[in-house]
C-alpha cells in the first residue's frame, strides 16, 4: 500500500463524457482511502465506503464510513445522503486480560439476494501495528469481522468477530481481506470475500503472499476458506464466470512481477490455475496497485460464445499510480484477450472499485467506479457513473 514517488496535478482532468461526477468523503484534516462500492439492484441504492483516517499510513485508519446513494434510472442521476460512521472503535478479545483496540480496514462488501442483507466484512488490527511489522515479526495482529445492514445500508449491526483457527491459521503472518466488492455465486447462492494472506515458510525465514478467497455457505453466519494460489500475488477481485457451460470463479490479482495476475477456479475456490496477464501493467515503483474487476451480460446485438465479459479499472502507467484506465476483455478465460485501455481521468489515481448497474442510456452497459484521486497519497474519493459506449466509442454495445 505504499505511496507513489510522481508528483501529479491535484486537479481532477477526465478524458470521457460521464453521467455524473461527485467528490465524495472531503471533510477536514480526514484522509480517505481503500473505495469499495456497491450497487443493489433491487432498491436502485449504491453504497460507496472507504477507510477514515487520521493521516496518510496504514495504521492512521479510524473507521469505516459510508454514504448511500439513491440512483434515479429516468433521469440517470445519484442523490447521496450525508456520510456515516459505519464501525469503529473495534474492542476484540484476543485471549487476554481485557478487550484490545483494534482499527477497522479494508471494506468488502457483498449484497446476499436471498436474505436482502448487506454484509460488510473487514478485517480489524490490532492498535498502531503496520502490515510491515507483522510481517517482519510474523505475528497475526489481525482478525476478520463483518458487520451487517437488513435496510441497505440505513442502519448496522454489531461487529461479530470470525476469527477461528479454521480462517485464520497459524502460519498467516498477516492477511486482508479486499478491498473493494465481493460477489454472490448465480446457483449455490454462497457468498464469496476475496484475500490474500502472507504465508510464513516452513522454515520460519520468510514469507509469501498468496489470493485465496473466503465462503459463507449460509449467508453469513460462517466462513470457510477456499484454496491458495500458488503465484505470489496480492490484493484481488473476483468475478463469475462460465466455461464450458459450468461456473467457475475468476481472479485478477495485484502482483509485483510488473503485470496482473490472472486465475481461474472452480466454484468452490479450489485448485486455482494461474498465469501472468502481460497487457495489464502493474506500476513498479509501488509494488503494484490494487484494481477492480467486474463481470456483466454480453450485449444481446453482439455475437459472441462468452455469457460475460469483464471491465477492469487500473493505473494505466507502469513506473507509477498514474492516469486511472479501463480495460475491456470479451474472453474472460484469455489472458491475451484483454484490449487497449481508455483512460479516462488523468493525474494520480490509485485504488478503485466498479459496479454494474445494468442497461444504461440507449441500452449500453451502465457502470459506476469510485477512486482514489489527489496528490502524494493526500487522496479524494471520486464517484464516477458511466457506459460502456462513452468510455468505448468506436464500438457498438446496445442492444438492436
Amino acid at each position: 500500500m505504499g505511496c507513489c514517488i510522481c508528483s501529479c496535478s491535484p486537479s481532477l482532468e477526465l478524458l470521457v463524457p460521464v453521467l455524473q461526477k461527485d467528490e465524495l468523503f472531503q471533510e477536514g484534516s480526514w484522509t480517505y482511502r481503500i473505495p469499495a462500492l456497491l450497487y443493489i439492484k433491487t432498491s436502485r441504492t449504491i453504497l460507496a465506503f472507504t477507510e477514515q483516517r487520521a493521516g496518510k499510513k496504514d495504521e492512521s485508519a479510524k473507521r469505516i464510513v459510508m454514504q448511500r446513494g439513491a440512483y434515479d434510472d429516468a433521469k440517470r442521476t445519484v442523490q447521496w445522503e450525508p456520510m456515516q460512521i459505519v464501525v469503529e472503535n473495534v474492542k476484540l478479545d484476543t485471549q487476554k486480560a481485557r478487550a484490545v483496540p483494534h482499527r477497522p480496514m479494508n471494506p468488502c462488501p457483498v449484497y446476499d439476494e436471498v436474505t436482502g442483507n448487506v454484509v460488510l466484512v473487514f478485517i480489524a488490527v490490532e492498535g498502531n501495528v503496520s502490515e510491515q511489522e507483522q510481517i517482519r515479526k510474523k505475528e497475526n495482529k489481525a482478525r476478520l469481522c463483518q458487520v451487517s445492514s437488513a435496510d441497505n445500508g440505513v442502519s448496522w449491526g454489531l461487529v461479530t468477530d470470525l476469527t477461528d483457527s479454521a480462517t485464520v491459521p497459524e502460519n498467516w503472518a498477516t492477511f486482508a481481506v479486499g478491498p473493494g466488492h465481493g460477489l454472490q455465486l448465480y446457483e449455490v447462492e454462497s457468498l464469496v470475500i476475496p484475500a490474500h494472506a502472507y504465508w510464513i515458510s516452513v522454515d520460519k525465514k520468510s514469507t509469501s503472499p498468496h489470493p485465496f478467497c473466503f465462503i459463507s455457505d449460509d449467508h453469513g453466519r460462517t466462513w470457510r476458506r477456499g484454496n491458495y494460489l500458488a503465484e505470489n500475488a496480492g490484493e484481488c477481485q473476483m468475478v463469475e464466470l462460465k466455461s464450458q457451460g459450468k461456473p467457475v470463479l475468476y481472479c485478477n490479482a495485484r502482483s509485483k512481477e510488473q503485470c496482473r495476475v490472472q486465475a481461474v477456479s472452480d466454484i468452490e475456490g479450489k485448485d486455482f490455475s494461474h498465469g501472468l496477464i502481460s497487457k495489464l501493467v502493474e506500476p513498479c515503483h509501488s509494488g503494484g496497485c490494487h484494481g477492480s474487476v467486474i463481470g456483466f451480460p454480453c450485449p444481446a446485438s453482439v455475437q459472441s460464445e462468452q455469457d460475460t465479459w469483464l471491465l477492469y479499472s487500473h493505473p494505466t502507467s507502469c513506473c507509477c499510480r498514474k492516469d486511472l484506465g479501463v480495460y475491456l476483455n470479451r474472453e474472460p478465460l484469455n489472458p491475451e484477450s484483454w484490449g487497449e485501455s481508455t483512460v479516462i481521468c488523468k493525474g494520480y489515481c490509485a485504488y478503485s472499485d466498479l459496479q454494474y448497474m445494468g442497461p444504461g442510456p440507449e441500452g449500453s452497459p451502465l457502470f459506476c467506479c469510485l477512486f482514489e484521486f489527489g496528490k502524494k497519497c493526500n487522496y479524494e474519493i471520486i464517484f464516477l457513473m458511466f457506459t460502456l459506449k462513452e468510455v468505448f466509442p468506436s464500438e457498438s454495445h446496445a442492444p438492436e
